[in-house]
Parts: structure tokens; sequence; C-alpha cells
């Protein structure tokens, strides 16, 4: 068995492919700044509700609510309404759309999120290596 075959290290490998991508576009929107009427891109977010849902399908797993502040389980939930895309707050004056003070802030939100999965990886990995008795020495 790898750790590729562990659920938990297929979705921190995934996380880390989602923020690899956003860092592309976000260094895309910088290096075009000042290219007249290019509009700043972004990455959709993956629909964690979508990925349960198909969990809960596929495993037959069902949540039980122990007490009336817990999530209801699926299909006991209303369906959420679709949300408005964030509009540009300014544009350059060459009709550019991006706004670097937002895209250096993506950028450091990004590459934050990446440090913290990056370290999550290496605690999971020496806790294994801790239960299986290599302690890396």
């Amino acid at each position: 068995m790898t750790l590729q075959n562990i659920a938990l290290f297929q979705a921190m490998g995934a996380k880390l492919d989602y923020l690899d991508h956003q860092q592309k576009i976000t260094s895309q929107n910088i290096s075009n700044a000042d290219t007249p009427n290019y509009k700043a891109r972004e990455l959709t977010k993956p629909d964690f509700g979508q990925v349960l849902g198909k969990v809960v399908k596929d495993n037959q797993v069902r949540m039980n609510s122990t007490k009336a502040g817990h999530m209801p389980a699926a299909g006991e939930v209303r369906e959420g309404r679709d949300q408005k895309q964030d509009s540009f707050y300014e544009v350059a004056p060459g009709k550019n759309a991006v706004i670097l003070e937002e895209q250096m802030l993506k950028a450091n939100q990004t590459a934050a999120e990446h440090s913290l999965m990056m370290n999550i990886m290496k605690k999971n990995v020496g806790m294994i290596r801790t239960a299986i008795g290599n302690n890396g020495g």
C-alpha cells in the first residue's frame, strides 16, 4: 500500500493541485495587469457539497443528528441558491479589470494554503512512520 491509496492523501493531493492551478491563474492576471481589455480570471472553487453527496451516495453513509443544532442528514437540507459573481471594484484606465492589490492578496493566500497543506501532509506522514516504528532515524 502506498500513500496515494489513502483517501486523506488523495484529498490533500487534489487540494495541492487546485492551489497550483490557482497560483498559475493569479500569476497570469498579474503579468497581464497592463494589457488593455484583459479581464482577470479566477479558478472556480470545487463544490464540497457535491463531493460529499457523491460519497454519501456511493458508500451509503448516513449522518445522525443527536442534537438540535447538528447539521441535518443529506436530503434534509434545502438546495443552496446560486451565488452572484463578485463584480470588479474598479477598472484601470486602459479598460483593464486587473486590480494588482487583489491579485497579490490572492497569491499570498494561495501560498499560505499551500504551506498549510504541506505541513498537514508532513505531520500525517510522520504519524504513519511512528505507527510503523520508523522514526526517521
